[in-house]
């Protein structure tokens, strides 16, 4: 290994610039990307929206599915490369840092692999189950065989980004995102309604549009990674699989997996009840939880850096820089999501008429935001330590939050249903999961989960000489 490797000035920054100032420098590209992002996904829906009610409705049954491979791809096991890279870079282990990229890539593969099977072959019954029929059942079809017959390049481009970030550079992610969303929304136009002598593809059109994006988004990562601007310099020549390498990748993102899995999977089994409701209350609800995703790419943006601070830090085995870095990203986070949570629950018709001017929708749809709307912060909370443990290489706790949130959801909306009671009790069930969530990940971190048994110290001062005894 080349221990003797002097640091390079990104690495350096993330281990002594001070930590609130490096944060938003470094955040602030990739909030950027995510607003990008979003902002290309709702105008998507809004598109959508203007096909009718089923082509609504059938994205909503096959949007939890396409976050789930997003989020497990950028945010659970892109979580696990860009951490295994800062930790590896934090160590000055450069060349365990620079062949963890192809080992990166292999991984990446294998996934998209699974998702595409799991969603060509299982895709009818799973939307079914969640209360497709008809029309809506074909769009959610249609829409979910396009993207995941391309799986490969979501995966590909999002663990290329998680490479990158890994080392600390955050720009260049972000500018492929900007560029490529750009050119995404016109072309997502053309295709779902055609032009000229080119006809519309419907639900088709938009997600052959996302592939593309995605394949050109891919070959520019690449590109980066080949040039001498690159802080890496991965093997490309030989193909070799490293087991050891690729296990202190699948450590962290597998755990991150299991815990994506059960967000995805609350909202799912939310879509399924809300689907008691009928067609309008699924389309309504899929259109207000679109904003809980979109919470999700901002916290990345605070996330995506403190995965490379924390990651490094505890390589360097600077144990108080990560803990206050973690505490900060939290404190900022929480602001971010409480506020725009409490925008939602006393103006939900101004998000939902952005999508649609059905009644039915609006009414379902605000419903769900009053309820879990000021509970957002929670959720932002929750979400911006899972990073940080990312980084730190310890997502037991972050895991069993997530797996705390989806047991509150499921046995409280079934618990509401049961009882009688209506949408707002159903969401309520919602809200309290998303508390829980964000309520255990504070406690835990706080108690000393990064560094062993949690033992509930007052202050970070405390679980530090308490590390030190």
């Amino acid at each position: 290994m080349s221990g003797a490797d002097t640091l390079n000035p990104r690495t350096r920054a993330l281990l002594q610039a001070p930590i609130v100032p490096t944060l938003l420098k470094l955040g602030a590209p990739n909030v950027l990307v995510m607003l990008a992002q979003a902002g290309a996904g709702l105008i998507e829906t809004w598109f959508v929206g203007r096909l009718g009610t089923d082509a609504l409705a059938g994205m909503a049954l096959v949007f939890p599915v396409v976050m789930l491979m997003q989020m497990t791809s950028a945010g659970a096991m892109g979580g696990g490369i860009a951490s295994a890279i800062a930790r590896a870079l934090g160590a000055r282990r450069r060349e365990d840092a620079d062949a963890l990229v192809q080992q990166a890539l292999w991984i990446a593969l294998g996934f998209a692999a699974v998702f595409m099977v799991g969603a060509l072959l299982g895709g009818r019954w799973l939307y079914s189950r969640m209360g497709g029929t008809g029309a809506a059942l074909d769009a959610a079809l249609t829409y979910s065989h396009w993207v995941f017959a391309g799986a490969a390049l979501v995966w590909v481009f999002n663990s290329l980004s998680a490479v990158i970030r890994g080392t600390g550079n955050m720009a260049v992610p972000a500018i492929v995102v900007v560029v490529g969303t750009v050119a995404l929304v016109p072309l997502s136009a053309l295709l779902i309604f055609g032009w000229g002598p080119l006809p519309g593809l419907g639900v088709a059109g938009g997600a052959i549009s996302l592939l593309l994006y995605y394949a050109a988004g891919s070959l520019a990562l690449l590109l980066y990674l080949r040039s001498p601007a690159s802080g890496l310099r991965p093997h490309w020549r030989r193909l070799v699989l490293k087991l050891a390498l690729c296990w202190d990748i699948l450590r962290v993102g597998l755990a991150g997996s299991v815990s994506t899995v059960a967000t995805n999977l609350a909202i799912g089994l939310t879509t399924a009840l809300v689907g008691r409701f009928g067609t309008a209350a699924i389309a309504g609800y899929g259109t207000a939880a679109r904003l809980e995703y979109l919470l999700v790419p901002l916290v990345f943006g605070l996330g995506a850096p403190l995965v490379a601070m924390v990651g490094t830090s505890i390589g360097a085995k600077q144990h108080e820089r990560a803990l206050r870095a973690a505490w900060t990203g939290a404190l900022l986070a929480f602001l971010m999501t409480e506020a725009i949570g409490l925008w939602a629950a006393a103006f939900p018709q101004a998000w939902l008429r952005l999508f649609t001017q059905d009644p039915q929708i609006i009414e379902a749809g605000a419903v769900y935001l009053r309820a879990v709307g000021p509970v957002y912060g929670f959720f932002g909370l929750g979400l911006v330590l899972y990073f940080a443990s990312q980084g730190a290489g310890r997502l037991m706790w972050p895991v069993v939050g997530n797996i705390a949130r989806l047991a509150v959801a499921a046995a409280g909306g079934w618990l509401a249903l049961r009882a009688g009671g209506g949408l707002t009790a159903l969401f309520v069930a919602q809200a309290a999961a998303l508390m829980v969530y964000g309520l255990l990940n504070v406690s835990t971190v706080a108690g000393g989960a990064w560094f062993g048994r949690v033992g509930w110290p007052r202050s970070t001062r405390g679980l530090l000489r308490r590390l030190q005894a």
